[in-house]
């Protein structure tokens, strides 16, 4: 019994070799890409703007700055909470741009484990 393979399927090892140049190729786009959004800095204001989260791509904190209004010495539970709420803002917003930057770059291909 002979079985066909659709149109686009055949072409032997010189159809492999293609794909696996478009996926190198890939591969080394997106690591380019990696590199240039774990570089990008990004600022999160939380709390009505009374507190300033700075940081990169790699989800690495770089500065916390406080309006002095905010700080309450009977009140640092309040502070507290703006303070997570602030770098969980901005964890978020480096995970959501980087996940956008990629999929602009990959279409609708899955590749789990690479990115």
């Amino acid at each position: 019994m002979k079985s066909r393979l659709p149109q686009g399927f055949g072409g032997g090892p010189s159809n492999m070799q293609g794909m696996l140049k478009q996926a190198q190729k890939m591969q080394e786009d997106m690591a380019a890409l990696q590199e240039e959004l774990d570089a990008k800095e990004y600022e999160i204001k939380a709390g009505g703007g009374v507190v300033t989260v700075r940081i990169n791509g790699k989800k690495e904190v770089l500065s916390i700055a406080l309006d002095p209004a905010i700080v309450d010495p009977d009140d640092i539970e309040t502070l507290t909470d703006i303070l997570t709420a602030g770098v969980n803002q901005a964890i978020k917003t480096v995970e959501e741009e980087n996940s956008k930057a990629m999929s602009s770059l990959t279409g609708s291909v899955s590749l789990p484990g690479l990115f």
